[in-house]
């Protein structure tokens, strides 16, 4: 199967920084299903050409651990020869979209060190997916379903059905798609990583819950408002209603809260006072425990995993010891409201190139968020599924691994002080809340699971007997392991 990705913007052969691989070289590479290559038909200063080949071993993938995985359909589930002789190897699907992560990772996170300029820049480009599996939607046929998907991303699209040979087997279920418009790479490959799938209406591998989190990443900032996002949705995740009902919520979330929405707050009489009479806000004091702590660790750098609207981020700003931030959310209206309210273009240079806004799901794997001396989960947790935390630990303290780790959540048992019933949380998205027994069994054995010492202390105003509002954990690297890694 085969795609190809043109650009006529001058000079052309620049499309070989974009996507990290020289025009001059053709590069293979195996995976899961077989072997892919990256090589260039034509490369010119006006004009150039990269093609992406996937050479699919249709026996090895019936005999693989995966199978078809969640594909549907009674043409997929035919027994006997149907899993030797099929269309897996010759139309593009799943196993396309992954290929092309293979091989084009880097471009699809937008990131170019040698054209960061033309890689934030759109680009005129020419996509081609001569035979790509469409499996139409109500009575319509694949073609109009290609164009549904990709016209309201700006793309111009021709998406020809192609015949079959003899004309008596039926409606021919492929497609000859041409996409041209002008669009950043990222976003166009992103585009293709999303709906290659979701037009074949099906997958090769096995669809679990960390799907929503590929979904929401991949689909920043066009997704969730598609006309099609259910559909789109609905298919990429293979129609497992559950899924598809958390990946809408957080779709939901990305795009649609109020900025009032994006805050955790607690009910507004939870205040404590200071020495005089002015009241001291749980969010404030929650804040200041926080830099408190980064301040103690002596971090350089620190990421701020879950920035929501910038809160916390703009006391880090303030911080003269700090000198790279990383705000991170899988939110991507969060960070607009974010960039805005920390009025990044009116920034002086220096400051603006100390911080860094940049969306990403926690639950996966991002080299964004390595390096860092310190990183902050701020009423974060909570907003993930029971399911997904391990995801998320092994992504913060086993992959990032920065040497101190700071985690706030609610403390579920101070909920009775503020007259709430039993079962309550305190934000619509909280997936659940810790009482203090459950959040130090956490911190334990994540802490002795990945390295780090832990010490827990609370926030806000204590009650004798159901403990303080806010749970606080530093996670710091053990000893012996910053003795093995300076050696």
């Amino acid at each position: 199967m085969l795609a190809t990705i043109s650009t006529t913007h001058v000079p052309a052969t620049d499309l070989g920084y974009l996507l990290h691989k020289h025009p001059a070289r053709a590069q293979s590479r195996p995976v899961a299903s077989g072997r892919a290559h990256v090589f260039y038909p034509e490369a010119s200063e006006n004009r150039c050409t990269a093609a992406l080949l996937l050479e699919v071993d249709p026996v090895a993938l019936v005999r693989g651990k995966g199978g078809d995985g969640q594909r549907k359909g009674k043409d997929h589930d035919a027994p006997g020869i149907a899993h030797y002789v099929n269309d897996r190897p010759y139309a593009a699907s799943s196993l396309l979209a992954v290929a092309l992560k293979e091989m084009f990772g880097t471009a699809l996170t937008g990131r170019c060190d040698a054209r960061p300029e033309l890689a934030a820049a759109p680009i005129p480009l020419e996509i081609r997916v001569p035979a790509l599996r469409c499996a139409g939607m109500r009575d319509s046929g694949g073609a109009e379903l290609a164009r549904a998907l990709f016209t309201p991303l700006g793309w111009a699209t021709s998406a020809e059905a192609v015949p079959l040979d003899p004309p008596e087997w039926g409606r021919s279920r492929y497609v000859d798609l041409r996409l041209t418009g002008t669009l950043r790479l990222a976003d166009a490959l992103n585009h293709l990583y999303v709906l290659l799938p979701v037009l074949d209406d099906a997958k090769h591998y096995w669809v679990a819950s960390d799907e929503i989190d590929k979904l929401v990443r991949a689909g920043e900032g066009w997704l969730a408002t598609h006309p099609e996002k259910a559909l789109i949705t609905r298919r990429y995740l293979a129609h497992q209603k559950r899924l598809t009902t958390d990946a809408l919520a957080r779709l939901a979330d990305v795009d649609d809260l109020a900025p009032e929405e994006l805050d955790n707050a607690v009910p507004a009489d939870n205040i404590e006072r200071d020495e005089g009479t002015r009241p001291v806000a749980l969010a404030v004091q929650r804040h200041a425990a926080v830099l408190a702590a980064i301040r103690e660790s002596g971090a350089r750098s620190v990421g701020d995993f879950g920035c929501g609207d910038g809160a916390l981020t703009r006391h880090l700003l303030g911080e003269s010891g700090i000198e790279r931030i990383v705000a991170a959310d899988v939110s991507a209206r969060a960070l607009v409201i974010a960039r805005r309210r920390l009025r990044l273009d009116r920034l002086p240079d220096a400051r603006r190139a100390r911080i860094t806004l940049i969306q990403s799901a926690l639950t996966y794997r991002d080299e964004r968020l390595k390096g860092l001396d310190a990183a902050v989960l701020m009423e974060v947790i909570e907003h993930v599924d029971a399911d997904r935390l391990p995801a998320l630990e092994r992504s913060v303290f086993g992959f990032a691994c920065p040497a101190t780790v700071i985690v706030t959540t609610p403390n579920r048992e101070h909920n009775v002080v503020y007259g709430m019933t039993a079962g309550a949380v305190r934000h619509h998205d909280h997936r659940w809340e810790w009482d203090r027994a459950e959040f130090r069994a956490w911190a334990d054995a994540t802490a002795a699971a990945y390295g780090y010492d832990v010490r827990i202390t609370g926030v806000g105003l204590e009650d004798p007997v159901h403990g303080a509002p806010t749970q606080l954990a530093v996670f710091t690297r053990a000893a012996r392991d910053k003795t093995e890694g300076a050696a």
